[in-house]
């Protein structure tokens, strides 16, 4: 019997959407992500891991670094430690990705927000 790998926050319904834990394993950890219409994500960076973003439903803006990235079902794009970035819904069905995170820590505490439309920052 498969022993279930996901980190102890599995989950989470914050004001933007949900997302949720599909594996966590040293080094990486996979999550698919929600974005309700109409709403976005803190613009933040992470100190200690990069992701990677596929889209999977709807369609999305990803700002990284300042520039606007398109993406639709398939489309990926990669985002570097360090790097500012934020995931938008401009649209009025949700929009879904599948993020692949890799690197020496993977915590949610790692996380800096520059900027956010629900008081977090």
């Amino acid at each position: 019997m498969a022993v279930d790998k996901k980190s102890p926050m599995e989950s989470a319904e914050p004001p933007w959407g949900k997302w949720e834990v599909l594996l966590s394993e040293p080094g990486y950890k996979v999550k698919r992500i929600t974005v309700k219409p109409g709403q976005r994500l803190s613009y933040q960076k992470h100190e200690w891991r990069q992701e990677h973003w596929v889209a999977v439903e709807g369609e999305g803006i990803v700002v990284l670094d300042g520039e606007e990235i398109i993406l639709k079902p398939g489309a990926a794009v990669d985002i570097p430690a360090k790097a500012a970035h934020r995931a938008i819904n401009p649209g009025v069905k949700p929009f879904v990705f599948i993020e692949v995170q890799r690197g020496s820590y993977l915590g949610e505490d790692d996380i800096v927000r520059l900027e956010d439309s629900y008081g977090r920052a």
